[in-house]
């Protein structure tokens, strides 16, 4: 008890303290995580959409070939984005390039440099959550909207990807989730965000694990903000669990709704006693006077 009264301490020692800092990286990572999945999705969409272009023998070499070939150069971007960790990709990104053009590429702003590499590391694992979530459409739908005289443009737009969206929006908020916590390796450019901060911090003060419990409780309540916000739209992109029939018009009780002479049916509003004329009616036949 006396060590979490102590740890207790320490972390407040540090808040009154570095507070300013500690706000300032959790900012930085909070805007980074958000615009780099952003621009992650893009790249995503549109490598997942060139991804199921469709592609028969009867269309034009020059087609067959083009589409072969960028399938190939998505494919290399997702294997290798995908097989390699981010901190090994932010130093051949921005060390890298300088080196081998010789300065004439290199970053001015670490933002635009820490956005490019999230934002190109997000769009390869959501490339394939995209590509999953086309194909997970029903394929009659794309032949339902062909029928019609629609576009694979059309159709992609206006009935494949709102259902798609829906599916794979788990997907985003799990890589949203991911990129507040992995752009904690971007200190190794320089980025200034919140793990950054508690390195700055604890080479002033060597308190590093009262500093790294202020770390921890700040990851987990971003992540934990961000699961009960996606859950909260899923919800809402869901809609109602409880549908009403509508019976105010009559095209709704059309069908189901056969009345047995006997036993009616569940939604026969017709007392006891006009059902048992119907029942002699079917038996004796109906009077002249009564047609």
């Amino acid at each position: 008890m006396e060590r979490f009264m102590q740890l207790g301490q320490d972390v407040a020692l540090l808040l009154g303290a570095y507070w300013k800092q500690y706000l300032s990286g959790l900012g930085n990572t909070l805007a980074l995580a958000i615009i780099a999945t952003v621009i992650g999705c893009v790249i995503g969409l549109a490598c997942g959409i060139l991804n199921t272009i469709p592609c028969s023998p009867h269309d034009p070499m020059p087609k067959r070939v083009l589409l072969r070939l960028v399938r190939i150069l998505v494919r290399v971007y997702v294997e290798v984005f995908r097989g390699t960790p981010m901190v090994l990709q932010s130093v051949f990104i921005y060390y890298g390039l300088p080196y081998f053009s010789n300065n004439t590429m290199r970053f001015d702003n670490i933002w635009s440099a820490a956005i490019l590499i999230v934002s190109i590391n997000t769009g390869a694992y959501m490339a394939e959550s995209v590509r999953g979530g086309i194909l997970s459409i029903d394929p009659g739908q794309t032949e339902g909207a062909k029928a019609i005289g629609m576009t694979h443009v059309q159709t992609m737009l206006h009935v494949i990807l709102p259902q798609a969206f829906r599916n794979i929006l788990p997907q985003i908020g799990n890589n949203f989730i991911i990129n507040i916590k992995d752009t904690s390796v971007m200190f190794i450019i320089g980025f200034t965000e919140l793990f950054a901060a508690h390195r700055y911090i604890t080479g002033v003060n060597l308190m590093y694990f009262p500093s790294a419990a202020i770390e921890m409780i700040a990851y987990l309540t971003m992540t934990l903000i961000a699961s009960a916000l996606l859950r909260l739209l899923e919800k809402v992109l869901d809609g109602s669990d409880n549908y009403e029939l509508v019976q105010t018009d009559s095209l709704t009780m059309t069908a189901g709704t056969y009345n047995h002479p006997a036993k009616g049916s569940p939604f026969d509003e017709r007392s006891k006693e006009q059902r048992e004329r119907v029942e002699q009616e079917l038996k004796f036949g109906r009077n002249r006077g009564d047609r």
